[in-house]
């Protein structure tokens, strides 16, 4: 009896639990904090590339697609482009009938070989290199994955309509662009997780 009514040690036994609970809160809070760091850099990170990302269609629509409806007969095109968009250290990663096609073909009639997958960085048509102003440099990757056929003039020197009966004065053929869809990817070398994708519908 003497034994069980003794209250010897409870204090010890109490102050155990409540460092037990002051130990737990305390890592229950570096765990939020680090995580709330992660989560914070990893958007940090992936704003970047999105920024980067945003680039891609500012260069692949305004101008590179056009340069290439100007000299789309050319023999030595995706020579000119590259050499035109040195600055960017573009690179032109598919075959010239590919992306002739790409551009001026329904996506059912692309030669076998024209990879039409919504990736950007697989099998990409062409890709532009951005220097960072600290790290590495970043990649992005441009391809075109659906094309709806228009009747624009494919010379690149007017948006506009153009068919049989455009030069009278009397008929004027609707005009119906050439729509594309392209998956644009932004990724910093060598750190393949700060990357962003953007899908982008241009109207030629």
């Amino acid at each position: 009896m003497n034994v069980l009514r003794s209250r010897n040690g409870i204090a010890l036994v109490t102050s155990l639990m409540l460092t037990l609970i002051s130990m737990t809160m305390v890592m229950a809070l570096l765990y939020m904090i680090t995580q709330g760091t992660k989560v914070s850099g990893e958007y940090k990170r992936y704003k970047t590339a999105l920024e980067a990302a945003y680039v891609g269609p500012e260069i692949y629509m305004k101008d590179v697609f056009p340069m290439i409806m100007r000299n789309y007969s050319s023999a030595t095109l995706v020579n000119d482009v590259t050499a035109a968009f040195s600055g960017v250290s573009l690179q032109v990663d598919t075959t010239q009938s590919c992306l002739q096609s790409k551009l001026t073909k329904a996506t059912s009639n692309w030669p076998v070989g024209c990879d039409a997958s919504p990736f950007a960085a697989k099998n990409p048509d062409m890709n532009i290199t951005l220097q960072a102003t600290s790290g590495n440099p970043f990649t992005v990757y441009s391809k075109i994955v659906d094309t709806s056929v228009g009747n624009s003039d494919i010379s690149g020197l007017q948006l506009e309509g153009s068919g049989v009966a455009e030069g009278s004065s009397v008929i004027t053929p609707q005009h119906f662009p050439y729509i594309y869809r392209v998956e644009v990817q932004g990724q910093r070398q060598n750190n393949p997780t700060a990357q962003a994708n953007i899908e982008v519908l241009y109207a030629y």
